[in-house]
Parts: structure tokens; sequence; C-alpha cells
């Protein structure tokens, strides 16, 4: 087994001290930037890795981020782990994850005691979780540095990574209005997530600009989950007028929809055309592909690890783009 370098090593060769070295690898500010890209040369070329525990004991870092989501979306959650996973692995920092309710009484008081226990460096917070208000004020008395990923409430609130929930539903309401649909259903996520009143908002301005007269009755609510996607499609196909197309406020409850419709023998997009949000990796994989708007969350938690880790971005808030992704979902409105 080959010998790991020591970080006396990369000392001798950078021309440098321990501490300094030591400073390099802890991101800290006081060092020159010809003196960190001569230490970080040297690392790279040595592939050095520092032991955690010896980090650790050198200062009072524990070199551990903690990440909390609260979402029932597994094609969603993946992304969001592998990203802050990323990014924090760029900064030779661990991550630990933690699934919550985001709703309970207890929140503030278990995010407490896992904070003193694992002595997290700082957190990642990921939609709903960002919008307890609590936790925020918790989290602010101790000085933990954290980041939001999406947040809605109290935007001014620490620092975030975010996209245009409002302008990118609009969009994808825009294209099915653009195929001549005019009784277009959206369901909606849950009223805990911003996202959810965010994406209504921008159904509603769709439908204004094209003069289409919102119909309450033409918004079902989900959850987010597959199963409450397909409740939705059902009762909105049962009505005596149903629409001719769905927008549904994630992947997920899209791909419901489109097993009601399969159910039901009808033909997708040509009796009935379907939209998801997230471009998560379900839409690809259905039949027929969903059109969606591509959310990058993979890109977003990745951002939100480096804004929290990265000494040299100031930045208090990051804002990314959407696209819209038109796949075989949708078509023309089908001719009465």
């Amino acid at each position: 087994m080959a010998r790991r370098p020591t970080i006396k090593e990369v000392s001798k060769l950078a021309g440098v001290s321990f501490k300094t070295v030591s400073r390099v690898l802890n991101n800290e500010k006081n060092v020159s930037e010809e003196t960190r890209r001569r230490v970080e040369q040297v690392v790279a070329e040595l592939n050095f890795r520092p032991s955690l525990a010896a980090r650790t004991l050198a200062g009072r870092k524990s070199f551990q981020v903690g990440l909390l989501y609260d979402n029932p979306s597994p094609y969603y959650v993946y992304h969001l782990l592998a990203g802050a996973q990323e990014g924090c692995a760029e900064h030779g920092y661990r991550l630990l994850t933690q699934p919550v309710d985001s709703t309970a009484p207890g929140l503030v008081a278990d995010v407490a005691a896992l904070v003193d226990e694992t002595h997290l460096d700082g957190l990642i917070l990921s939609p709903p979780v960002t919008e307890n208000e609590a936790l925020l004020d918790e989290l602010d008395r101790r000085g933990l540095p954290y980041v939001r990923i999406e947040p809605g409430l109290r935007r001014d609130v620490g620092r975030s990574v975010t996209i245009d929930d409002a302008s990118a539903a609009q969009e994808a309401t825009a294209h099915l209005l653009a195929h001549g649909h005019r009784r277009i259903a959206f369901i909606k996520g849950p009223l805990s997530h911003v996202s959810t009143v965010e994406r209504l908002k921008g159904y509603r301005a769709a439908l204004d600009a094209a003069a289409v007269a919102f119909e309450p009755d033409l918004v079902a609510a989900g959850d987010y989950s597959i199963e409450s996607g397909r409740r939705a499609a059902a009762a909105l196909l049962d009505r005596a007028a149903p629409p001719t197309a769905i927008f549904a406020g994630n992947d997920d409850m899209a791909a419901g929809a489109l097993a009601v419709a399969h159910e039901r023998g009808i033909t997708v997009p040509d009796q009935l055309s379907i939209v998801g949000f997230d471009d998560s990796d379900l839409a690809a994989a259905v039949w027929p592909p969903l059109t969606t708007v591509r959310q990058p969350v993979h890109e977003l938690a990745r951002s939100a690890a480096d804004l929290l880790l990265d000494a040299k971005n100031q930045r208090d808030r990051m804002t990314f783009d959407t696209r819209l992704i038109a796949r075989a979902s949708t078509g023309p409105v089908p001719s009465r």
C-alpha cells in the first residue's frame, strides 16, 4: 500500500510553514493568493488528503456540514444530496444528511440537539425547512452559518440560492396556451412549500396574459408525491367538462396524472397534454416522456455548499435559470 503524503512534505515543497498549509486547507482568509495557489498546487501534485480527525483536533471546526430536507420526491432528494455532497467534498467537508418533519413542534429542539452532538460548522436548509421561522431565529441566535435553498419568506435572512418559480410556471402554462389549450388544470403541491404558492401565481399570470378566465375548480391539491398526482388527476378528469391539459407542480405528480390517463385509455398527448416541473430522471423515463421545467437541483445544492464554505464567495444570494424542456407529453388541443 502506498504511503500517504504528510502535511510536513506539503509544507517543505511549498516552502511555507505547517500553519500556512493548515490555513489554506481550512479556507482561511489571511493567506495571499500567490501562497494559496502554491500550496494548492503541491496538494494536488501529492494527492494529499488531510485527516479529518487531525484537522478537527487542530482547531475548533468539525469539518462537517448538515443538510436538512423534507420532500417526498426521491428524485428531488437524490439530486439535492448529490449536489450538496459534491460541494462539501470540494472544500474538504463531510455532509451529514437529516430528513425532518418541517412542521413538527419539536423541530427546533431536534436540530439544536443535532448541532450540539455533531458540532456542525454550518447547515444547508432545503424547502420547506427554509420557511421555519423559529428555526431561523435559533440558528441566528447561535451564530451558526447556514444557506437556504429556494427560500420564499424572509428572503433577507441569511444567504440563499434560488430560482424564479413563478416565472418558470408561467412559461410552462404559456406553452400549453400556445398549443390552443384553454381548460388547463393545475395540480399544486403542499402549502408548506412556498414553491406551491409561486407556481400557482405563475400559472394564473399566464392565464391572465392570455385573457383566459381562472377557474378555481381546475386547481387540485397534491403533496408532491406520485399518489397525490393520481388522486388529483382522477378528480379533474371526472369533471363534466374535464381539462384538456394538466400542469403538475412537480414531475412525480405529473407521472401520477399520466398513469391515470393510461388506465382510462386517454391518449397523451392526443387527448390530454401533461406538463411537470423539475426535469427529474422520472420525466424522461415515463411514456410518453414529460414536457417539464428543468430546475437545476444539483447545481442549487452544490452552490449552497460553496456559498457556505468558500470564504472568497461573498454573495448573499444566487439565482439560477430554469428552462422548459418540450417532450412528447404535450401537443395541440384535441378537436371536439
